[in-house]
């Protein structure tokens, strides 16, 4: 698992391998990937939209952009967590992944940046 606080929101994420399959007669890897996001400030926030960059060892990069996170907008009030899952493929078995979401704080009044700290995603059948 990997953490990273930013402006008094905590980040942490937790991967794993799902498996392979066959797409356009190439083999794809499927990560999936777990993320919660804790309010640590003393502010009510609400996260609007997302920014990941996607790394594979081939260095093909992907950048997926989007409101919320799995369709939803979650407000955060001091305190309260928001977890959710998604995934990605990768056409090889080793990758990065790296981000950030774009929020608002309530009582202040302004947006912000939370970071996203960069993970690994591997097969562990790749693995030395």
């Amino acid at each position: 698992m990997v953490q990273q606080v930013t402006s008094g929101i905590k980040i942490s994420v937790e991967t794993n391998f799902e498996g392979t399959f066959y797409k356009n007669y190439k083999v794809h890897f499927a990560f999936g990937y777990k993320v919660t996001i804790e309010n640590q400030s003393k502010d009510s926030v609400q996260l609007n939209s997302r920014h990941w960059k996607i790394l594979d060892a081939l260095n093909n990069e992907e950048i997926i952009e989007g409101e919320g996170v799995i369709g939803k907008k979650p407000v955060l009030k001091p305190g309260e967590k928001h977890t959710y899952n998604s995934g990605c493929l990768l056409t090889s078995p080793f990758g990065a992944m790296q981000g950030h979401y774009n929020m608002v704080n309530f009582t202040k009044a302004n947006k912000f940046k939370v970071y996203i700290p960069s993970f690994k995603l591997s097969a562990p059948f790749a693995l030395n």
